[in-house]
Parts: structure tokens; C-alpha cells; sequence
């Protein structure tokens, strides 16, 4: 079923409650009058509020309105904000360099505004130890608490041990940052882009300043050579 309103010839009631291009109330009309007004405006007739009676109809500009419609739409699913729940699994004995990454995986989800459950996997003679799971689980909240809390305390369930922890950033927040900060590095590429050719262009506008400098000092430092008197040899003298 469409949810689009009728518009002009698809209204079909004998009268309407009109609103005018600016929102004034203009009243109830003949549909007639109405369609003939729209007419007159350049505009559409559309059906606002179908369900009122007489049904009320304004006059505009109806792909103006759909379009702008569309974007309003588009912004607001553009600032949703979808708490997500990620999730990273870690063995009771992990290596230095793999916690390192895993917590690297943990801080990025945290600072984008999203849950992590943190799932320690116990595996044969481990289930005996949990004690390694939940001191592997406080250093992890301990290293991540700049940017995280513990929502869910660590808990025992079967042979795994969860945890959740939440953001301090709300998830509006931490899309504000990322918009503004990938805002701020295409500014930074443009102006590098920019920069070499102001520089030339500054360097070209300074040369002939440049060379004239050189020019003159080079006709002074000929001139008096040009004027001095030449001296002869001495053994050249003697001779003669």
C-alpha cells in the first residue's frame, strides 16, 4: 500500500480545507477552486491530512518537498547512533605480542563508541585455573580504563569466562570526532597539495628581483676594473 499523499487530479473528494504556499489558512473550497488555484500558482495541490474532515490540502511545490523530505531523512540515518556490541576472544595463556593486538582491537572499539565483550576460552586443564581468565580479564580493564569501564563483571560460563565493558564516549560523540577528525586530513592533504605550487609560484614572482640584485652587483664590481690604469711588467721598463 502506498504512503505517498494524493496529489491534484488523484484527490477525489467534493471539497477540501486549503492551506495557502506560505501556510495561511485560506479554507474549505471546492476541490475545483482549489486545483484551480494550484493552477494558477504554478504549484501542486497535496493531501496532508487525508483522514480529516473535509481533508486538508496545501499547495507546493511536490518534488521540492519529496526531495527535501529524502534528505532530512538521509541526515537523520546519517546521526543514528547503533550501539554495537564487539566481541574479542582471548586463551588464558596468550602471548605478549597477541594480547598487545587484541588490546589494540579493544581500545579502537572502545573509542568508536562500542561494547566489547571479552570472552576468555578455557580449554582441557585450564577450566581448574579460572583465576588465570579473570586476572588476564583485570589487567585488560586496568590497561583499557581511559577509555572503558567494566559494565558486566567477569563471570564463569561453562567452559568460558565473559566480560563487558563499555565506552566512557557516548556513540554520537565518537562519530563527531571520526567526521571531524577525517575533515581535518583531507583539509591537511589539500594544503599539501596546494602548498608546492604557491611556493613556486612565490619563488617566480621573486626571481627577476633576484637576478637584478645579482646584475647590479656584478656591473660594480666590473666598473672599476674597466677604469684602472694598466701597469707594465718592471722588467718590461728596465729594458726600455
Amino acid at each position: 500500500m502506498s504512503t505517498e499523499p494524493r496529489i491534484n487530479d488523484r484527490i477525489r473528494v467534493p471539497e477540501v480545507r486549503l492551506v495557502g504556499p506560505s501556510g495561511e489558512q485560506v479554507g474549505i473550497v471546492p476541490l475545483a477552486k482549489a486545483l484551480e488555484l494550484a493552477q494558477e500558482y504554478d504549484l501542486d495541490l497535496v493531501e496532508v491530512a487525508a483522514t480529516a474532515r473535509p481533508p486538508v490540502c496545501k499547495l507546493m511545490d511536490y518534488g521540492k518537498f519529496k526531495y527535501e523530505s529524502a534528505m532530512k531523512a538521509r541526515e537523520a540515518r546519517k546521526n543514528q547512533a547503533h550501539t554495537v556490541i564487539k566481541e574479542m576472544k582471548l586463551r588464558p595463556k596468550i602471548d605478549p605480542h597477541d594480547y598487545d593486538t587484541k588490546k589494540g582491537h579493544v581500545v579502537r572499539f572502545l573509542k568508536q563508541g562500542d561494547k566489547v565483550k571479552i570472552t576468555i576460552m578455557f580449554r582441557g586443564r585450564e577450566q581448574s585455573r579460572p583465576e588465570l581468565g579473570f586476572r588476564l580479564l583485570q589487567r585488560l580493564a586496568d590497561d583499557v580504563q581511559d577509555l572503558g569501564f567494566v559494565e558486566s563483571s567477569p563471570k564463569q560460563d561453562g567452559r568460558n569466562m565473559i566480560m563487558v565493558l563499555g565506552p566512557h564516549k557516548k556513540k554520537t560523540e565518537a562519530m563527531a570526532e571520526a567526521r571531524a577528525a577525517a575533515d581535518a586530513r583531507k583539509a591537511e592533504r589539500q594544503g599539501r597539495t596546494v602548498g608546492p605550487d604557491a611556493a613556486v609560484e612565490a619563488d617566480a614572482d621573486a626571481e627577476p628581483a633576484e637576478l637584478a640584485e645579482v646584475q647590479d652587483a656584478a656591473d660594480e664590481t666590473e666598473a672599476p676594473e674597466a677604469d684602472a690604469p694598466v701597469e707594465q711588467p718592471a722588467e718590461a721598463s728596465q729594458g726600455a
